[in-house]
């Protein structure tokens, strides 16, 4: 298998993008975190749901997680409200790696090992492109690890 070959679509955002509405994309299709491209459409990073939860958590209760059992359940139920006017750039940890990225012909085991190297949710496909005095990068699609170990398990049987 090829990496082009186990490539699916997968939700992408900006660093432009609206904080709330990443929030709910990654919610509503229980993502483990999101693509986020440059305005070329090359990866530049992944917000993971983590990290988004974690903008979510007051800077005290970080401070002290033993606060967080005096926060009543009704303020703790707008916790989403520390996202409203912020964008997916300000959600990024200031250590956000760039993503794992393999090429459309890398084979299964080397789209394994990056992601195991790294640590990774997933790892971006990307196809070069070059043309016109122009070079830049094409993204085909997404490998998460958790679409790969189906694939490799599937071709055990």
């Amino acid at each position: 298998m090829r990496a082009r070959d186990l490539a699916v679509q997968y939700e992408t955002v900006t660093t432009d993008t609206d904080a709330l509405q990443a929030a709910r994309l990654m919610a509503e299709h229980r993502l483990p975190g999101l693509l986020v491209l440059d305005g070329q459409g090359a990866p530049v990073a992944i917000l993971p749901a983590s990290q988004m939860v974690k903008v979510l958590v007051p800077s005290y209760v970080l401070e002290d997680p033993t606060l967080a059992a005096v926060v009543d359940e009704k303020h703790a139920d707008r916790l989403c409200a520390a996202l409203v006017g912020c964008t997916v750039g300000e959600c990024l940890s200031s250590k956000a790696a760039t993503p794992p990225i393999v090429a459309p012909d890398d084979t299964a085991l080397e789209v394994a090992a990056l992601m195991a190297q790294q640590r990774s949710p997933l790892v971006a496909v990307v196809e070069k492109v070059t043309g016109k005095g122009k070079d830049g990068a094409r993204l085909i699609g997404v490998i998460t690890a958790s679409h790969l170990l189906n694939q490799l398990l599937a071709a055990q049987t």
